[in-house]
């Protein structure tokens, strides 16, 4: 599956050069940024020494000796037993050098796919997208025409995804012409689509709007003829959000709910969820907005989507000017504020002192603003450090004019037929 992402930030922590240099140095810049009893650092160790084994495998190298490959593989696995109470990533770094060896004794190579692409995937939802690109490039590298042809497929559909979330773009639709190509061969014609699917996302990362619309309405066609209803889903999800930064947002929203029925999968309805709300509290609609995010609140089992939508609707309390909701709203953020990766307590600072701005104090504001900058500049996120700059920078001219009016009253919210339709809907969900 293949999907946008439109609110995500992506950064790189700087690495020493001598790190660089090495196969699979991605993982080494755990070493490089985190102290040495840091849990992370030992997983990344442990993810290093996995694909180093893994390595031996290619077929670009001579055949490595039996007791060569033993030897490596006895110090990889006592390393990766010992990382399994680490949590997760260790139990999946232990599944991969098991499957490592079955692959070697067997010479069944289609064994690799499912642990590697598990790992993968594990990678990318938390967000170590360079990693997980990493991970997917040696499983396409090792087992090569090995692998069984919907594995091959589904490793290169992956790489092209995670290319494309840090903007290697041109790397992505290198892995996604692979991927159709593959695909192809096979009579896939699902796989086709979301190659297809993959390349108007990347024009849609590249900034070519027009194109990447005139492509998803294609994709959208076909699926719909063809009877597949996930790459329709995510055709509508892709188009809802071109049209929102073209700036079409009343028209995408129609789009964005028909992705909402057609996906069946938990996951992406609350992230289509989740960008309606965005949507609508864009629009000024902060019911409808508020409707939305409550819902992601109330359904997700995913800690970062479930943080995203509480900061939301702090954000929502503020925008409509109910100082009680808004500390209401606050309050539950502050009790996870521990949880919260960098990006989002970034987000929450920005937030609240907005909020803070909105009811007068101007004070506040200015802390968690600064708070916000130092965050960002602390974990290498410059887009929000430049954001929140510019905000804090206009602060004293809104303070002087007192340009915040609680008394005021909001302008009523005027919305076509199509939008009018999803809005209902949306209040329908909490019934």
């Amino acid at each position: 599956m293949d999907w946008i992402d439109r609110n995500r930030i992506v950064t790189e922590p700087a690495v020493a050069p001598v790190v660089a240099s090495l196969p699979h140095a991605v993982f080494l810049r755990r070493v490089a940024t985190r102290p040495a009893t840091d849990p992370e650092v030992r997983l990344g160790q442990g993810a290093f020494l996995v694909l180093r084994l893994v390595d031996l495998l290619s077929p670009d190298r001579d055949p490595v000796a039996t007791d060569a490959f033993r030897y490596q593989w006895t110090a990889t696995e006592r390393y990766c037993t010992e990382l399994e109470v680490e949590g997760p990533e260790g139990l999946h770094l232990s599944s991969l050098v098991h499957a490592i060896q079955d692959v070697h004794r067997l010479q069944e190579f289609k064994l690799l796919a499912p642990t590697f692409l598990a790992y993968a995937l594990f990678l990318e939802e938390e967000g170590h997208y360079e990693e997980a690109a990493d991970v997917l490039e040696t499983l396409v590298r090792t087992g090569g025409e090995r692998l069984v042809a919907g594995d091959r497929t589904a490793g290169l559909l992956r790489l092209g995804r995670v290319n494309r979330k840090v903007a290697r773009f041109e790397e992505a639709l290198g892995a996604y012409a692979r991927a159709a190509a593959n695909a192809r061969a096979v009579g896939d014609r699902f796989s086709i689509l979301l190659s297809r699917l993959g390349q108007a996302y990347v024009l849609h990362g590249k900034g070519n709007l027009a194109e990447a619309e005139s492509d998803l309405r294609a994709v959208l066609e076909d699926a719909r003829s063809g009877g597949f209803r996930e790459a329709e889903a995510l055709a509508e999800h892709g188009l809802g959000a071109v049209l929102d930064v073209k700036g079409q947002i009343s028209e995408g929203i129609p789009h964005l709910w028909r992705a909402h029925e057609l996906y069946e999968d938990e996951a992406s309805r609350l992230r289509v969820l989740h960008d309606l709300g965005m949507d609508f509290l864009a629009l000024g609609d902060t019911d409808s907005a508020e409707r939305a995010f409550t819902e992601v609140t109330r359904r997700s089992m995913h800690q970062d989507e479930l943080l995203n939508a509480m900061v939301e609707l702090v954000n929502c309390a503020s925008y409509r000017r109910d100082r009680l909701a808004f500390e209401r709203r606050r309050q539950e953020c502050e009790a996870r504020v521990a949880n919260m990766p960098p990006n989002i307590l970034t987000d929450y600072c920005l937030k609240s002192g907005i909020g803070a701005a909105r009811f007068g104090n101007y004070a506040k504001a200015r802390a968690l603003f600064r708070e916000g900058i130092a965050i960002a500049a602390r974990h290498g996120l410059h887009e929000f450090e430049f954001r929140i700059e510019r905000i804090l920078g206009g602060l004293a001219g809104c303070e002087a004019a007192t340009v915040i009016e609680e008394s005021a009253e909001a302008a009523p919210v005027v919305h076509s037929a199509a939008v009018r339709e999803v809005s209902a809907s949306l209040a329908a969900l909490a019934v």
